[in-house]
């Protein structure tokens, strides 16, 4: 039996296929996994976001005991599911980790996957007309690629945060970390338009919910701040109007690319860790082997003493 996944789990697979590099039969099995238990918590009345440490143990001895499954497939379901609630910690999505007191292997990281600059394109071109939704969608796209910021940090985004006279952002990242950031030209065309009257003064409600509401950079349909969830789907929705479905895009993606194609364009690996706000240099690296990948790919098809 299987059940729907929740969007922080989505974000969870898509964040293993991108980021991780994950293959897509890992990728398969770590769905099942994650839908089993879903399944089986939302038989008991709870789900991923409410189960705690009682509910992944029992679930695990159920496997083994009442439906006899083998321990290595015990140990992959242990592994799945210790992944998804580290991370849902670590982007503040849960407060606690009920699988942390798993003992399971760590999986090797792979190499972040960035798109194609055409695919970039393509994908910053979807959002076309003039609608608020529109230029809300394209401000956003724009602003994720263009400074590499994470779905927590734009969404947490406030209208005191952007001066686009300076073409400066204020960004809060992990553990409240302040940083700024500058604003590319693209971006901070994409935000002034959303910040007009034809853009959130249209989505502005007839009275607000709530102060933090009042002061959000991005708003959904509803007059509220825009949540993970609401940037999840807006990202899912242009990325599969171009062609590039949830294995190819996520949020993560757009991080990725504008750290890749930074290098790619001669950057020093410095500046894009304080554009990131990578509080190790070790995080940053990793970009470079992804730079040093595609280097070594062109130089191959391309110079005639290289070609086997």
């Amino acid at each position: 039996m299987s059940a729907a996944l929740a969007v922080e789990a989505e974000e969870y697979l898509g964040w293993l296929s991108n980021e991780r590099g994950r293959a897509p039969h890992t990728i398969a099995s770590y769905r099942a996994d994650l839908s089993g238990f879903a399944a089986w918590l939302g038989a008991r009345g709870t789900d991923l976001l409410g189960a705690g440490s009682a509910e992944v143990a029992a679930y695990l001895a159920h496997l083994r005991d009442d439906l006899g499954r083998a321990s290595s497939t015990c140990a992959r379901v242990a592994v799945s599911l210790r992944g998804l609630y580290r991370f849902l910690v670590a982007e503040d999505l849960a407060q606690s980790d009920p699988a942390g007191a798993l003992d399971v292997p760590r999986a090797r990281a792979g190499l972040p996957r960035a798109l194609r600059r055409d695919q970039i394109e393509l994908l910053l071109a979807s959002p076309a007309g003039d609608s608020p939704v529109a230029l809300r969608d394209r401000a956003m796209l724009e602003v994720l690629y263009g400074m590499g910021l994470r779905a927590g940090e734009l969404t947490a985004l406030s209208l005191g945060d952007v001066d686009l006279g300076e073409r400066l952002m204020r960004v809060w990242g992990k553990g409240g970390k302040e940083r700024v950031v500058p604003v590319g030209r693209h971006a901070a065309a994409a935000v002034g338009d959303w910040l007009s009257g034809a853009g959130r003064g249209a989505m502005t409600p007839a009275s607000w919910r709530s102060r933090d509401d009042a002061a959000a950079m991005f708003l959904s349909a509803r007059g509220r701040r825009i949540t993970r969830q609401g940037l999840w789907l807006v990202v899912r929705r242009h990325g599969e109007r171009v062609g590039l479905g949830p294995d190819q895009l996520t949020t993560h993606v757009l991080r990725h690319s504008c750290a890749t194609h930074m290098l790619d364009g001669g950057a020093d690996i410095r500046s894009v860790q304080e554009l990131l706000g990578h509080a190790s240099i070790s995080s940053t690296q990793r970009y470079t082997a992804v730079s040093q990948e595609r280097l070594t790919e062109v130089y191959r098809q391309a110079h005639p003493r290289a070609r086997y």
